[in-house]
């Protein structure tokens, strides 16, 4: 090998990596531990990120919008984009609350009368059950309690728990607090972001262009952009798919007359922005206050979720958020399983972006690949092969 600069400068840097990753490898637990507070004090900018990211999707068809009543160069377009943005998705979330906190507050209103009625059929049938079986009271009887040390291990458990109690609250309030003081820190940054988007993205690619190769700052920009279309087009998906679960839980539940149809629809079509497996929240309230008035509407409300939960999985969700992002059917079920079982919640909602993404890089790399491979053979060689076999 001759050693000229580019060859030393290439033994430099393999040296610093191997040293680096040495470095690493042997104290990572400190390594995990600073790049864990780096996150924590990154947080409201992380957080201001994903809001601009959120509120961009309907800026940008809104921009495009009046673009035809303004100017594109008026500098009015932009600031009127990003607040009509603003109130359309506070609009979204107080119309959902407008909806279900009065239906929420009538249905604790009606619980009131119904509670008491549920406990005292309970006290019935548990008064039936012991009359016809009289040997569950005689089993009853013979099971010992030491009265005296429960009472003192209840004793020990509130003096212990007292503390515990003033401690959680006290850290209670210091997380509303930080919790607060973030989301306004990063609500307050994502509005810079929206103003000044086309100016960061410059940024970034002179800052990538002063530092990389050509073919390299390419390939990021190809993959961010195909990451932001993913990851906005599965937003969309998303929406678009609770909105039609919960219509069709309002709808059927009208059908049948069940109780609650328009609090069940509006908060299964909330919680359904979670994939998959959201619904079932919905599902558990909703079959909750249901087995209060009457436990025969809770078993039909519950084929009826399933039914519907099977149809919108099995059809509607691959479909609608599978075509949205470029993912199979088959690969939006796995990468909600890995998601949720790696990161939970957030998992969910972001692998399935993420997952379509590595879908298209590894498709487009691989028919890249085969389309060099069958250049590569000539024509003459498979006429080769062909007579030797």
């Amino acid at each position: 090998m001759e050693l000229n600069r580019d060859t030393i400068n290439k033994i430099r840097g393999l040296i610093l990596f191997t040293v680096i990753t040495v470095i690493i490898g042997i104290n990572y637990i400190k390594v995990l531990g600073l790049l864990a507070a780096a996150v924590n004090m990154a947080a409201p900018f992380i957080l201001g990120a994903a809001i601009a990211f959120v509120l961009n999707v309907p800026m940008r068809r809104i921009e495009s919008s009046l673009s035809c009543v303004l100017k594109k160069d008026s500098r009015l377009l932009r600031p009127v984009s990003m607040a009509l943005s603003i109130l359309l998705v506070a609009g979204v979330l107080f119309l959902v609350m407008f909806v279900v906190a009065p239906q929420l507050v009538r249905t604790l209103l009606g619980l009131q009368s119904s509670i008491p009625v549920f406990f005292g059929e309970v006290r019935q049938w548990l008064e039936k059950l012991f009359a016809e079986n009289p040997q569950i009271l005689t089993n009853m009887e013979q099971i010992q309690i030491d009265w005296q040390q429960l009472f003192n291990d209840s004793l020990k458990f509130l003096k212990n728990g007292a503390g515990s109690m003033l401690d959680t609250t006290f850290s209670a309030a210091i997380s509303i607090v930080n919790g607060m003081s973030t989301f306004l820190i990063g609500f307050i940054f994502s509005i810079y972001i929206l103003l000044q988007k086309e100016n960061l993205i410059r940024q970034i690619k002179k800052l990538l262009a002063a530092f990389l190769p050509e073919r390299t700052v390419e390939g990021i920009v190809r993959i961010a952009a195909l990451t932001s279309r993913t990851f906005s087009n599965f937003f969309t998906g998303q929406c678009m798919e609770a909105v039609i679960l919960g219509s069709m839980f309002f709808i059927v539940l009208v059908v049948l007359r069940l109780p609650y149809a328009l609090l069940i629809g509006v908060l299964i079509a909330f919680t359904a922005l979670i994939p998959v497996f959201g619904a079932f929240i919905g599902w558990a309230v909703g079959a909750f206050l249901m087995l209060i008035i009457s436990p025969m509407d809770a078993l039909l409300f519950s084929v009826v979720f399933f039914t519907l939960q099977q149809i919108e999985g099995n059809m509607i969700y691959p479909h609608v958020v599978g075509n949205s992002v470029g993912l199979p059917s088959i690969w939006v079920l796995v990468a909600v399983t890995l998601g949720g079982s790696m990161m939970g919640v957030v998992g969910m909602l972001i692998f399935i972006p993420l997952c379509s993404v590595l879908y298209t890089l590894l498709r487009d790399t691989v028919n890249e690949r085969l389309k060099r491979r069958k250049l590569s053979v000539k024509p003459d060689d498979l006429k080769r092969d062909s007579a030797e076999n």
